[in-house]
């Protein structure tokens, strides 16, 4: 069976990329270009960093409502549409992947798209014509239970499926709050020069890279990057489904900070 494709997205701040923010610009024109680059998928599973929930969930409606999961933002950030199609069998086949690696989880007909999923979503394919199914972070964090949802995915049999975890390499709120300094900058730089080796860099093996991973905390500026790590999870998910290096490495600048996004198009 051949090994799915993995797109990893730092999503930006909220609804920001969608108003027109000028820190986002460069998220707006890179997925863009990755859109138009990439075969366009028959449907996608997205893993975003703004749900968790035990067990481990996937949305399973036909037609999902928008949740508006951010608060403070101009009105418009809240008439967002994107009709964007659910999957109900899809749903059932993670469902059912997940069993078979012994990883609980359940369906949730009821729970709708977060803006990790419609925001990144918009700006590739406005027309939300995809149908699409959203899955869940586990509330324990554990690296190794993310990599091995990742595993599981890849037995999906699904044709011309595109997985997305949608997150943010750099996800420190205070830093985006302060005005820059020459350390933070440093403290950024430098996990995400980890980072990059770790995803992109052909001559570690597999066992290695998925060593970085689940301690990543030992990396530089870990810490500082991630206080809370579910931003960076969702490209656990995708590293565990792809097991290989990425094929493309996108580095960019969002909302005034270095970030990165990984695709697995190979």
């Amino acid at each position: 069976m051949q090994k799915p494709r993995v797109f990893f997205v730092s999503h930006g701040g909220g609804p920001m990329p969608l108003l027109g923010d000028p820190s986002h610009a460069d998220m707006v024109t890179c997925l863009q270009s990755i859109a138009a680059k990439i075969k366009k998928p028959s449907a996608i599973l997205m893993v975003s960093a703004h749900w968790e929930a035990n067990p481990i969930s996937i949305t399973s409606s036909a037609a999902p409502e928008l949740i508006y999961d951010y608060y403070g933002f101009p009105e418009p950030a809240y008439s967002i549409e994107y009709p964007s199609p659910g999957e109900p069998a899809l749903a059932e086949k993670v469902h059912q992947a997940l069993a078979k690696a012994n990883i609980d989880s359940t369906l949730n007909p009821s729970r709708g798209f977060d803006h990790g999923m419609y925001v990144p979503l918009k700006i590739m394919y406005p027309e939300a014509d995809i149908p699409c199914v959203q899955l869940s972070l586990h509330p324990s964090l554990e690296p190794s239970l993310h990599l091995a949802i990742g595993e599981a995915l890849q037995q999906l049999d699904y044709d011309n499926l595109l997985i997305i975890g949608s997150g943010f390499t750099f996800h420190n709120m205070r830093a985006f709050f302060t005005p820059e300094t020459a350390e933070i900058k440093a403290q950024n730089i430098a996990f995400e020069q980890w980072l990059v080796d770790v995803c992109g860099n052909t001559e570690l093996s597999e066992q290695q890279r998925q060593a970085k991973l689940l301690e990543w905390q030992m990396a530089p500026a870990a810490r500082f990057s991630h206080p809370r790590e579910e931003h960076l999870l969702p490209l656990h998910v995708c590293y565990g489904a792809a097991m290989r290096p990425c094929s493309d490495i996108y580095e960019l600048r969002i909302a005034n900070k270095q970030a990165s996004m990984f695709l697995w198009d190979d």
